[in-house]
């Protein structure tokens, strides 16, 4: 297949040796699991159950709100503890509305219900399935799986994404190597499910055992396996989407716009999971890496699990980490408490030594332009952090900064250590804290000029039953002074 040109991109080290050649091992279910309401793009779910309620692994905890919602499943069964707050999965460390689940160390299922031919299932039960699963997009974007399918029905081309590009993490790597055939299963699922005509799975070359099991499970379907160049970012959707297709998502657009839907692999596993085997989203593939864990490995996570369990499970650490990281280097968020929670969207634990972070304090820009030749969706990095500083945000705007995918390649190739993606990730936030205030302040003059009109409405409504029982009156006394006339004639 003829691959097209990617612009910009960067070669990290890729440290992936660390842990790609560790076969996926189940950590012990924990004895306490802390089970956030938000895993997910959109609305928190909201909680079903009650504290001191028995549950069994699988059950519905919480259902999503709304569409852009998803629903959580109990990981293993127990008894619920709590319904209160957690630390979050986050860089902030702020508390979180979540569930807390005490294992009764049976693990316990729910009666699931499998399907002997799931491709007698049509979309929509497909889609209805998928929601119900609590399924979210596994890659990192944790958008909710069944709306983005029902969102992209009839596309041309189905992308699914086993790029990977991310140093250190190899759990995509490894789901590839030893689950191919229910990962094509899924992918086939979700093609029916969008009526896809076109089927393309992009894997980076440095993964040859996943290309050679993947390619093996697509004998015999339409589905093509294609290795792409390893670079950074090539697992972006943007960049894996130009590659294997030639296209591009214009500026504010998604994939559909252009007939393209893109799923990661993970998904696919986690979409016929639950469509055949009728299990819901309840645990994950994380890669716990970094020069500070002594055994790197992977390992299949029930979702709620304390980080620190993880790191206790690869042998602690054989040196101080100086930043432990959910996710990969470049877009993971860097965490300060250890006993924060794994969730849908977890891909990696790192522990990183203050070798392989690098820190150097940031000196004046050159203008070496390194940072635009890097950049994969052609902006102008400098220019936009220019602006930035001088809190020009409008101005940062017009350049494309709600373009850019924060992969954090700029920061990365940038000699004077000027950390960019965080002045882009900045100036988002206060975007969107804008947007929340003027949409409030909109909201609020609604309402005023509803409240307004309400009493306009009212007062209209009084004179004109006040005019009404003005003429009533007059008619009234016409009528008698009428009959006076007509009397005393």
């Amino acid at each position: 297949m003829n691959l097209f040109d990617l612009r910009g991109g960067i070669h990290p080290e890729g440290r992936k040796n660390l842990s790609a050649a560790h076969p996926i091992c189940a950590l012990p279910v924990p004895k306490r699991l802390f089970i956030p309401l938000q895993q997910h793009i959109g609305a928190p779910a909201q909680p079903v159950v009650a504290v001191g309620q028995n549950v069994l692994k699988g059950q519905l905890l919480a259902t999503a709100q709304g569409a852009l919602s998803s629903a959580i499943h109990a990981p293993t069964s127990g008894v619920i503890t709590g319904l209160g707050d957690c630390t979050a999965p986050h860089p902030s460390g702020l508390a979180v509305p979540s569930i807390t689940l005490d294992s009764d160390g049976e693990s316990r299922w729910i009666a699931l219900i499998a399907t002997a031919d799931p491709f007698q299932l049509t979309p929509e039960e497909i889609s209805q399935r998928v929601a119900a699963a609590g399924i979210v997009g596994l890659g990192g974007a944790t958008f909710p799986s069944a709306l983005k399918l029902n969102l992209s029905h009839g596309v041309q081309t189905l992308i699914m994404n086993g790029g990977e590009c991310e140093p250190y993490l190899t759990c995509d790597d490894r789901i590839m190597q030893e689950r191919a055939a229910q990962i094509m299963q899924g992918i086939q699922l979700i093609a029916h499910a969008v009526a896809a005509q076109e089927v393309l799975v992009g894997i980076e070359d440095n993964k040859p055992e996943a290309i050679a099991a993947m390619q093996a499970a697509a004998k015999n379907t339409s589905v093509k396996v294609t290795a792409m160049p390893s670079m950074y970012p090539m697992g972006s959707e943007k960049q894996i989407i130009q590659v294997l297709t030639g296209k591009e998502i214009p500026a504010g657009g998604r994939p559909a716009d252009i007939g393209v839907l893109v799923h990661n692999v993970a998904t696919a596993f986690a979409v016929q999971q639950a469509i055949v085997e009728g299990k819901p989203l309840i645990s994950r593939i994380v890669t716990v890496s970094g020069g500070a864990i002594k055994v790197p490995c992977n390992l299949e996570v029930l979702v709620g699990t304390p980080m620190q369990e993880l790191i206790d499970f690869a042998g602690g650490y054989v040196q101080p980490a100086a930043r432990l990281v959910l996710g990969g280097p470049m877009m993971g968020q860097q965490i300060s408490n250890p006993a924060v929670p794994v969730v849908k969207g977890t891909s990696g634990v790192l522990a990183l030594t203050t070798a392989e972070i690098g820190q150097a304090e940031p000196a004046p820009c050159i203008r070496c332009s390194s940072c635009v030749r890097a950049c994969p969706v052609g902006l102008l990095p400098l220019e936009m952090a220019a602006h930035i500083r001088t809190a020009n945000l409008s101005g940062a705007v017009n350049l494309g900064l709600k373009d850019c995918i924060a992969c954090g390649s700029c920061s990365y190739v940038c000699p004077a250590h000027i950390p960019l993606v965080h002045f882009f990730n900045y100036a988002k936030g206060d975007l969107t804290a804008q947007e929340r205030t003027k949409l409030k302040q909109e909201s609020t003059k609604k309402l005023a000029e509803e409240r307004s009109e309400r009493i306009a409405r009212i007062e209209r409504a009084r004179a004109e039953a006040a005019a009404k029982r003005k003429a009533a009156r007059e008619a009234k006394e016409r009528a008698a002074a009428a009959k006076l006339t007509t009397e005393a004639v």
